[in-house]
């Protein structure tokens, strides 16, 4: 379907089926909304996010098909469009928003509104999808064969096998059910603690432990078992060798940034206290490594931008390649630039809106192509990130905007060009699957900015909610990419972090690097505690044990590892939804209480499992995931 040189797409350009209609309108924005918040969850426990382009497209043939009796694939691509925006967005937004949450409850600074998080997230939405409209012809119809766009193609092959719509979209409803129920029973009744943790006495400064949740099982299994045993390395680094150093040769000192001495601290505190900082150091190095590594494809790739922006690939007229005008994206983002530089919402000047359209389409750009190559999943769009806060942080200070509003205005234009890098990995992603199955481009890059639209109205809401909750920077919610972006503009303005340790954090990563080593995932598992990556690890090995089994058709391995990502896709998003709810019970007054402690059978009762009820619960959960995997094999004919 992608290696012939005159390329057919699956619906040809004389056939018109309906694609933007009401229909895929509500249910994509629904499905935005859903993905977004449980995505933006998922993010500030674990620092990571995954794509929702074939969850979206299987609960849109299960609904669109199997229960509305509707019969189009367009329709289809179209509600997983709008849908996988939502993701997209939450992730970028997640990455360095909650910074203002912190720097406010420091009392540094007033919350952001909700208009000022809507609007930084709308702004960028829409600037992202229409950076990429003008690289569609360059990246997509070019390229075509060079670039996989791997996430866009499963898609693509998920959606002609639409037949098997409403089976694959049921799995994908029990996965949301079970972790649904699972989470409301550790951290709404609290029958078990969802976070086991155990300090190993014998060896002191260490410690081991597990969050006994369903999200890390299903991002483990979707990341596989070699991210995710580098992410169990960075943990076990941090663990096992790091912390019994500094407990070792710390002993009775009070060592900065801790204000007491090491030996009172215990595990967690030497980890919040020094582990984090050489965590952020690593994770900042491999950003920058990764983006210094891909100079040479970033300069292809601006080359053949620039030859061929807004050009039109193949010279034909059809409705395969009309895109949205050039003159209306020109306009687009001079107007989304002006509203940035005079909308007193958005804490952006005239010297930040210009830095945001210069580095947003350099990111987006880079963004669009390094995704079509490694997927959404490992675009290391963080790493973009610290580069953009690193650079505006010193230009900001070298023009004299100092302290909080200087600050502030950092990590403002940093969520802005963040959430443009990451829509425009998503967009590439969604116009790749487009071009595949015979998609209109105008019609998806509409999709694509309603998707965008609807998410920046919710996303302000569940960003407030799980601040509210359980405060950003707590165990409940770490936000770990948001606390690094925080750590950097802070370190950089005001001077004031434990450099020693984050250059210390460098030259782990330079040395993990020279091993041929991934940095990005080995850093983000020193950098977040190890309960963390401990669940990542077991859906890691599940996977590699299906993928290694012997005596079966590569067909049937591949039905199964679907399986599989399809149910982890709903153990995610069930968790998440679960989430926030439990995070609106948290902050609704009842009797005195709230919500969520009326429901803790644990502080009413006196009654729970204990740690080792928590390893029994997840043990079982892990059972079903095989279960699901395993599935029913296909009748022969």
């Amino acid at each position: 379907m992608n290696n012939e040189k005159e390329f057919k797409p699956y619906i040809p350009a004389d056939k018109v089926l309906p694609e933007l209609t009401p229909i895929s309108i509500i249910l994509g924005i629904l499905l935005a909304v859903v993905f977004g918040g449980a995505n933006a969850y998922l993010g500030l426990r674990v620092g990571m996010t995954v794509s929702a382009s074939i969850p979206a497209a299987v609960i849109s043939m299960g609904i669109i098909r199997v229960i509305l009796r509707r019969d189009s694939i367009l329709e289809n691509n179209m509600v997983q469009t709008i849908g996988s925006a939502g993701e997209s967005l939450a992730a970028g937004a997640i990455f360095t928003l909650p910074a203002l949450f912190m720097w406010a409850e420091e009392g540094g600074t007033s919350m952001p509104s909700l208009v000022e998080i809507a609007l930084i997230a709308l702004i960028g939405g829409v600037i992202g999808v229409m950076f990429m409209i003008p690289l569609r012809s360059a990246l997509i119809v070019q390229e075509h064969g060079k670039l996989p766009y791997p996430e866009g193609k499963a898609c693509a092959e998920v959606l002609v096998a639409g037949e098997e719509g409403g089976a694959k979209a049921s799995t994908v409803f029990a996965g949301l059910g079970i972790a649904a129920a699972y989470k409301f029973i550790t951290d709404g009744l609290k029958v078990f603690p969802s976070e086991v943790t155990y300090e190993i006495k014998s060896y002191k400064g260490s410690g081991i432990g597990m969050d006994v949740l369903p999200a890390l099982l299903g991002v483990g299994y979707i990341c596989g078992a070699r991210v995710s045993s580098y992410i169990f390395a960075g943990g076990v680094i941090g663990w096992f060798v790091l912390m019994p150093l500094i407990a070792l040769f710390g002993a009775d000192l009070t060592i900065f940034p801790a204000s007491v001495p090491v030996s009172e601290l215990g595990a967690a505190g030497i980890w919040s206290n020094y582990i984090r900082y050489i965590g952020a150091g690593a994770v900042a190095a491999g950003g920058i490594i990764s983006l210094v590594k891909n100079l040479p494809l970033i300069a292809k790739t601006f080359r053949q931008a620039l030859k061929s922006y807004g050009s039109k690939g193949n010279g034909d007229n059809s409705r395969l390649n009309k895109d949205i005008p050039i003159n209306i994206v020109i306009l687009t983002i001079g107007i989304m630039a002006i509203i940035m530089w005079l909308v007193p919402a958005v804490p952006v000047s005239l010297l930040g809106a210009i830095i945001i359209v210069i580095f947003g389409f350099f990111f987006a750009t880079v963004s669009s192509r390094m995704v079509g190559i490694v997927g959404s999943s490992n675009n290391p769009v963080s790493g973009m990130a610290i580069a953009t806060l690193l650079i505006t942080t010193m230009i900001l200070k070298a023009t004299g905007t100092i302290g909080m509003p200087g600050m502030v205005a950092s990590i403002a234009i940093g969520s802005v060009i963040c959430i443009i890098a990451a829509i425009a990995g998503d967009t590439s992603q969604d116009l790749k699957t487009g071009y595949l199955v015979g998609a209109t481009p105008w019609k998806q890059q509409v999709g694509e900015i309603i998707g965008v639209a609807a998410s920046a109205i919710a996303i302000g809401g569940v960003l407030y909610l799980l601040n509210a909750a359980w405060s950003y920077g707590s165990s409940s919610i770490p936000a770990p990419q948001a606390t690094l972006m925080k750590m950097v503009v802070e370190g950089v303005m005001g001077g004031n972090l434990p450099w020693v340790l984050v250059f210390a954090g460098v030259g782990i990563a330079v040395v993990v690097e020279i091993l041929g080593i991934p940095v990005l995932p080995f850093a983000v598992g020193l950098y977040l505690p190890i309960y963390l990556s401990t669940p990542m690890i077991v859906g890691g090995l599940i996977r590699l044990y299906f993928d290694k089994k012997k005596g079966e058709s590569e067909e049937e391995k591949k039905r199964k590892v679907e399986n599989g990502v399809l149910y982890s896709s709903g153990l995610i998003a069930g968790e998440g939804l679960v989430g926030i709810l439990l995070a609106v019970c948290a902050v609704i007054p009842f009797k005195g209480e709230t919500f969520a402690d009326a429901f803790n059978l644990s502080a009413i009762f006196g009654f729970s499992l204990g740690n080792i009820g928590g390893l029994v619960f997840f043990a079982l959960l892990a059972v079903t995931l095989i279960l699901f995997i395993r599935g029913k094999k296909k009748k022969e004919n």
